[in-house]
């Protein structure tokens, strides 16, 4: 069973599909709730390339769904994109299926974050963690949640990303002039208010611009950044465009790391640092699927950027990776004493009649 997200409703579903075919599998595909008819449109297309109806279905609906394929005893197995509440609910109904241990495949969220030191180049700073809070209206699980900005350039590039946030269009994400379109649903749109309400109780706003007139209808949430103390003011992905910015002490990216480390969650981490040394520290002791140097941290490349995490991001093998088909797969072996031919090597070559 190939259990697919919203958030990317065609490049999911059709690459957790495809894996899982080409493995030698038959799939039922159950796509998110929100996004039923990209996922029949994409069935539809692979049926006429070629796909046997019966050897892949579609099954849409809420979660209900996804819990009964869960249960079936006839699933050998589960690719699953989304939230951790649902990955961990589909490992508790697998656990407690008694019958053959299957495979898993969870790639779920995480609370990103970007690191900015003394040495970064501000304008890369601000463009890069721009595009990563704020593309898809921050609705990718690899977006940056937290900015860390070293102290000595905080004020300078604080500055200049409410300026660059303050630029951003909100609006119909079909005009080619829009920035950020709407959150995927009147529940995700709650969630995000309830949540800039909270920050501007607990923390300090750095810019929340006004709705615009002609978006008040829609689920529209305005891009937002708050200071915060520390990172664990944040305590789950908040999944939308907001971002939290936190100062840091140079010689304490120890501390910075730590913290990171600290969530469990290990997803996608980008770093701004023009010191070779910085960027091989940060490699060694993050425990994050990956790592961006000097660049955004969203938009991984199926062949070239294999993406997926650890810890409460996911159990890997990582999307797109070398490794990716052969979890689809059961590894059998196969060994010979060639010996009890008897040295008669003819026998080798004799078919089963």
């Amino acid at each position: 069973a190939c259990i697919s997200p919203w958030n990317f409703p065609l490049a999911i579903f059709t690459g957790q599909v495809a894996a899982a075919l080409a493995a030698g599998n038959a799939v039922i595909a159950k796509p998110a709730e929100q996004t039923p008819v990209t996922a029949f449109l994409a069935v539809e297309l692979m049926h006429a390339a070629g796909i046997p109806g019966e050897v892949l279905q579609l099954l849409p609906g809420d979660g209900s769904v996804g819990a009964a394929l869960s249960k079936d005893p006839r699933i050998a197995g589960i690719a699953f994109t989304g939230s951790n509440d649902t990955a961990w609910a589909i490992q508790r109904t697998l656990t407690d299926r008694r019958g053959a241990i299957v495979p898993f495949i969870a790639e779920t969220g995480g609370i990103n974050a970007m690191i900015a030191d003394s040495s970064a180049l501000a304008e890369q700073v601000v463009r890069d963690a721009v595009r990563s809070a704020f593309d898809s209206a921050g609705q990718r699980c690899s977006a940056a949640r937290v900015l860390f900005l070293q102290e000595e350039i905080a004020d300078h590039v604080t500055e200049m990303l409410t300026g660059a946030i303050a630029e951003l269009k909100v609006g119909d994400p079909l005009d080619y002039a829009t920035d950020v379109g709407p959150v995927i649903d009147d529940d995700a749109q709650t969630m995000l208010e309830a949540h800039k309400l909270a920050m501007r109780r607990n923390a300090r706003e750095l810019i929340d611009p006004p709705i615009p007139a002609d978006c008040r209808a829609g689920t529209f949430v305005t891009p937002a950044a708050y200071a915060i103390d520390r990172m664990e003011v944040v305590e789950r992905e908040v999944f939308g465009p907001i971002l939290h910015v936190v100062r840091y002490e140079g010689g304490h990216l120890d501390r910075v790391i730590k913290s990171i480390n600290a969530t469990g969650y290990g997803l996608t981490l980008g770093l701004h640092s023009r010191i070779s040394a910085v960027a091989d520290y940060v490699a060694e002791h993050a425990r994050v699927g990956n790592l961006y140097v000097n660049r955004n941290q969203i938009g991984a490349v199926v062949g070239v950027r294999p993406f997926g995490g650890e810890g409460l991001s996911g159990t890997g093998p990582k999307a797109g990776g070398p490794r990716y088909l052969a979890r689809f797969a059961t590894e059998r072996v196969r060994s010979t004493d060639i010996t009890a031919t008897g040295g008669n090597i003819e026998l080798l070559g004799l078919d089963k009649s």
